[in-house]
């Protein structure tokens, strides 16, 4: 009965974190474009960064609670489960294809990103001038990323994020509705981290599971759900390219931002974290880039690759550290 209760707070707390970064973004973002500033900059500032926010408010909460391990496991089992699980089962569905920037780009900074960290996390710790030097990380990376956009075609690439900022909308709708959404946004994103904590403490207590192996997995299975959705939408759309950015995109903010302002306001320790996860991490982020530095695309077989990967790490986990600990 108990582990029902924790489940269900585990569900709620999920919903919370669902909706309130939806109406999070979508009130900033609109605000922001009422207030003059173009579709492309919103784009890629505070859809980039909203869209963040459900793994930056529990990782955040993990840690100044008490428990930095689940905070950083949070964001490593999620950067493996985007891989992993999102990518794979997207690609089953349909091949997913690659932008040519984004090999060139955006897949060698994730790679450069996931080496940083794990040289920054060496020691066990993340300190606050660690955790600054990675947020300045990713300001300097979306910085760079308007520059180059205003560059190549801002018309294109703003197109891209009109139908998610709704401009109509923007346009018509009172100022004080995008308040309340950005309002009732932050209220759910703030109480569906505590949810999830309750749900996962509570979980991990009552099966004799470590809190950092349900970070790793369950925790941060909820937390990429919303990608997960998203991924499969697009796929049947037959949307692939859209797809492989925005899990690069996230992996990349889950690294630098979520990391990076956690640890800027609490430094950061691993507290079950071991390292054999961040290898697994570097691996599955590595065989990504080869996947689609030599393809262009991920074909369902290598989807496969991926998925079988991401099982075999959550077998790897049952057998290395739960079996162990009961």
């Amino acid at each position: 009965m108990l582990v029902l209760i924790d489940l269900l707070w585990l569900l709620a707390g999920l919903t919370a974190l669902y909706f309130g970064a939806e109406w999070l973004v979508g009130g900033a973002s609109r605000l922001a474009v009422r207030f003059g500033i173009s579709p492309l900059v919103v784009g890629l500032t505070v859809v980039a960064f909203g869209t963040s926010a459900p793994e930056l408010f529990v990782s955040i909460g993990f840690n100044n609670n008490g428990h930095p391990g689940m905070a950083l496991g949070n964001v490593i089992g999620s950067n493996i489960c985007n891989i992993g699980m999102v990518l794979g089962i997207s690609a089953f569905i349909c091949v997913l294809g690659v932008k040519s920037q984004l090999v060139r780009r955006d897949l060698p900074v994730l790679v450069l990103a996931t080496l940083a960290f794990t040289m920054i996390l060496w020691d066990g710790k993340i300190t606050r001038f660690e955790g600054i030097f990675l947020f300045i990380g990713v300001l300097i990376y979306t910085l760079y990323q308007l520059v180059l956009a205003k560059k190549i075609n801002e018309t294109e690439v703003a197109a891209d994020f009109e139908e998610e900022v709704d401009l109509e909308a923007a346009e018509n709708d009172p100022v004080w509705k995008f308040s309340l959404l950005i309002f009732g946004g932050l209220i759910g994103l703030y109480f569906g981290a505590k949810w999830l904590e309750i749900g996962g403490g509570g979980l991990a207590e009552r099966m004799g599971v470590p809190k950092a192996v349900i970070s790793l997995t369950l925790i941060a299975f909820s937390t990429s759900v919303p990608e997960l959705a998203t991924s499969i939408i697009a796929s049947l759309k037959r949307q692939g390219d859209i797809i492989t950015g925005n899990v690069i995109g996230s992996c990349l903010f889950n690294l630098l931002c979520v990391i990076g302002m956690t640890a800027a306001i609490k430094p950061l320790e691993t507290g079950g974290i071991a390292m054999s996860d961040l290898y697994v991490m570097i691996a599955m982020t590595v065989v990504l880039f080869a996947m689609m530095w030599t393809g262009k695309r991920i074909t369902r077989w290598e989807g496969g690759i991926l998925l079988a990967g991401y099982a075999g790490y959550c077998i790897f986990l049952w057998f290395d550290r739960v079996a162990v600990a009961a």
